[in-house]
């Protein structure tokens, strides 16, 4: 994916296989979650105290494209899309690995918004992880 920088690794547990030998699609979001955590770990580098302020989700949204099964080599690409005052978003493309290949399984989105845990309030995006987040998307 090669508008895409950062990549994780999903690894498939057996919970996640439904009636139809198939990951159900509520799994779907659970992978994006992991993959925007891993990219938020990866490309700010600090230590987050997250019972003060982070992040909160505020909008999900997932495209199926295919069926993802049991013994799939999957991973989600995540960027970042936007970067506002208070919220970015990111987008994500999952995709199974076969062959030396790469096809997209589900594409998402999300838009995330920069909160306060103390005040319980939205705060402005702190001025480090969008110069992070910039240098890394360039």
């Amino acid at each position: 994916m090669e508008t895409f920088k950062h990549k994780t690794p999903i690894q498939i547990r057996f919970k996640d296989i439904d009636a139809l030998n198939h990951v159900n699609n509520a799994n779907h979001i659970t992978y994006l979650e992991l993959a925007r955590v891993k990219y938020f770990d990866d490309v700010m580098k600090e230590e987050v105290n997250w019972s003060e302020q982070g992040i909160i989700l505020a909008r999900i949204t997932v495209d199926y494209k295919a069926p993802v099964f049991m013994k799939d080599k999957i991973a989600v690409y995540t960027k970042c899309t936007r970067l506002g005052n208070k919220s970015f978003d990111l987008a994500y493309s999952l995709v199974k690995e076969k062959d030396g290949k790469e096809t997209v399984l589900a594409t998402g989105s999300s838009v995330q918004v920069c909160f306060d845990y103390k005040k319980q309030s939205t705060i402005s995006i702190p001025e480090s992880w969008r110069k992070k987040v910039e240098a890394f998307e360039k």
